[in-house]
């Protein structure tokens, strides 16, 4: 869960100091020539996700409205880990929570990288950059998402399976290894590291559940170990996830950069390439509006930053 006060942009200083340990138990067994991982954890719903081969959502990159393009301690696209958050709102999904955040950051002054549910993980601001969601501390070392709280157990297996999902892929997209309690921390983990904030999700909602960190841990280390060595969160040839609006989700690539460049319409319909933002390569983005300028196709991926299609793979 997101704080509503900011400094740096962060939360309110917790002065008050507590010292308290967390034990977490993760064990791997590597089974078949494919070297395939499979969680042996004490979880029920894990074994539940397993069992199901569940796959996760495909991760949807959408530009959202938050305009801080801020590098990490270390430099842009260095981040150290990730901080699972989860929201604290029933009954509101992560496209819901996308829009309210766009509309209301300014105000609000917190900012997630992504919102995950049991249908959708959708990305909103580039991991290379940070954001506001853990106090100063925790916002420049890592990226930042947010689960969605679900109403059922099916719900909530799949919910972790797409977050479990898109943490994996996070710290492999990064060549970040997998070290429960410091690549991936809850947002509880950071009070006693930092004493910025005092929250302590996503482990309260987990416990409602059944669940903790430990076995969540236990998931993520699948996936990571799974992914590294054969492509699949289950060690498996993949089945294709559902992708949300196929029709309006493109893949960007620029052979000749390490980037895709953005262009804007004045008011007077000429061009102005963006000199501060980029796509990156090789990334899949949300577009709603198509239109030709001097015989070039332009999709919009903003609310006006255009891609062309020159650059759609």
């Amino acid at each position: 869960m997101v704080y509503l006060t900011n400094n740096i942009k962060g939360e309110s200083i917790i002065k008050k100091k507590n010292i308290f340990a967390l034990v977490s138990l993760i064990i791997l067994t590597t089974i078949s020539s494919l070297q395939t991982q499979t969680v042996k954890a004490d979880s029920q719903i894990n074994n539940y996700i397993i069992q199901n081969k569940f796959q996760p959502a495909s991760i949807e990159y959408h530009a959202g409205t938050f305009n801080v393009w801020q590098g990490y301690r270390n430099g842009v696209g260095k981040p150290e880990g990730v901080i699972v958050h989860e929201t604290a709102t029933p009954n509101v999904n992560a496209a819901q929570f996308v829009k309210s955040f766009d509309n209301n950051w300014p105000r609000l002054q917190t900012y997630v990288h992504a919102f995950v549910d049991d249908q959708r993980a959708i990305n909103i601001h580039s991991t290379d950059y940070l954001v506001w969601g853990a106090g100063p501390s925790a916002n420049s070392r890592y990226i930042q998402v947010e689960l969605c709280r679900v109403n059922n157990r099916d719900a909530f297996a799949r919910s972790l399976a797409n977050d479990a999902n898109y943490v994996a892929r996070k710290l492999i997209q990064y060549n970040l290894p997998d070290i429960p309690h410091k690549t991936v921390l809850s947002h509880k983990e950071t009070w006693p590291m930092f004493w910025e904030t005092n929250h302590q999700d996503p482990d309260s909602y987990f416990a409602a559940w059944g669940y903790d960190m430990n076995q969540f841990h236990a998931l993520i280390s699948m996936y990571y170990n799974n992914l590294k060595n054969s492509g699949n969160v289950y060690g498996t040839k993949p089945t294709p996830a559902p992708q949300p609006n196929n029709d309006h989700v493109i893949t960007v690539n620029n052979p000749k950069a390490t980037y895709v460049p953005l262009v804007t319409f004045k008011a007077d319909g000429t061009l102005e390439q963006v000199g501060n933002r980029a796509l990156a390569n090789n990334t899949p983005w949300f577009t709603d509006q198509s239109k030709t300028v001097n015989g070039v196709v332009y999709h919009r991926v903003a609310t006006n930053e255009w891609v062309a299609e020159t650059y759609k793979v």
